[in-house]
């Protein structure tokens, strides 16, 4: 019998007995680090989507008997015409959020990441600051912005000549859904910004200065050069940036409630009304605009997926 496998040998060799040591440590770290979180993720996030499925084939208020109904939430949801007002609200907000987020994030980066200023972390700083505060803050800053007696936005107007009285910006049906935007752009830039300027820090400077010597702008660079290198990042920026945007209503909660008349209300905060606002108590169909909403988003990452290159570039 070999030393190696032999018990009492093995007890008086110390590498064999470190090795099995280190070993556990290892197993039992990675147990320890993966399995709370893992845990965490069914029993908060994917126990409750599926029971949601389930919610949305009943009637259900939440207190009294549920009674199943098939798919019936779903026909209603197809005629219901608030369901369609607010998915129309989102598709506008995805498609203005978005793409302003990402460019005034990519240029900001790239000034930062290549113009050399020289309080260069300072700006990082003050660019992110947004982010830092929450939802609540952010919307009750915008909503003094707005005011129409005393509005930070009035009074910068009037200070450029143009009197528009004591307009309410969130108040008018015709100007609610544009005034959501501006606070939506301001507090998602900085933290898409500090992702791109740290995947333009890994671009060689030597590409630039080849771009340099052949006379590139700096939209030549920015466009060119960066933007491809730095394409897989971007795409999944807009990715999160785009169900973000679809899924989120915090700020619309409490900026205007959906209001006036419903011109600024989302499928998000429509859901969050029909299971939780006052006298309306419908748990299985608030589910099934929820089946709606997660449908909505699995296929728009799968036309992100379809219709953008998933590929590295390399330098």
């Amino acid at each position: 019998m070999s030393e190696l496998s032999n018990p009492v040998a093995n007890a008086a060799v110390p590498g064999v007995s470190w090795n099995r040591k280190a070993k556990f440590q290892k197993r039992l770290f990675i147990l320890l680090a993966t399995v709370p979180m893992f845990a965490g993720y069914i029993v908060f996030t994917l126990y409750p989507n599926l029971l949601s499925v389930y919610y949305s084939l009943l009637n259900w208020d939440g207190i009294k008997e549920p009674v199943f109904v098939g798919l019936d939430n779903f026909g209603n949801l197809l005629k219901d015409e608030f369901v369609w007002r607010a998915l129309r609200h989102n598709l506008i907000l995805m498609g203005t959020v978005t793409p302003a987020v990402i460019l005034i994030s990519l240029i900001l980066a790239y000034l930062i990441a290549n113009k050399g200023y020289r309080f260069s972390s300072l700006f990082k700083v003050i660019f992110f600051f947004p982010n830092i505060l929450s939802t609540v803050a952010i919307s009750l800053l915008w909503a003094f912005v707005y005011d129409g007696s005393f509005g930070l936005l009035n009074a910068g107007l009037r200070l450029f000549g143009v009197d528009i009285g004591n307009y309410y910006w969130l108040g008018e049906t015709g100007t609610a859904i544009w005034a959501i935007i501006p606070p939506s752009v301001w507090g998602a830039a900085g933290f898409y910004f500090v992702i791109f300027v740290n995947a333009m820090s890994t671009i060689p400077k030597s590409l630039y200065e080849a771009a340099i010597l052949e006379g590139a702008s700096h939209r030549i660079r920015l466009f060119n050069i960066t933007v491809p290198l730095i394409m897989p990042i971007i795409r999944i920026a807009v990715l999160f940036l785009m169900l973000g945007v679809f899924k989120g209503f915090e700020n619309i909660l409490i900026l205007t409630n959906g209001g006036p008349s419903g011109s600024t209300e989302v499928l998000g905060l429509y859901m969050f009304n029909i299971a939780f606002g006052s006298g309306i108590h419908n748990y299985g169909y608030a589910s099934a605009i929820g089946m709606l909403l997660f449908i909505i988003l699995v296929a728009a990452k799968l036309t992100i997926d379809r219709f953008t290159a998933n590929r590295d570039s390399e330098f």
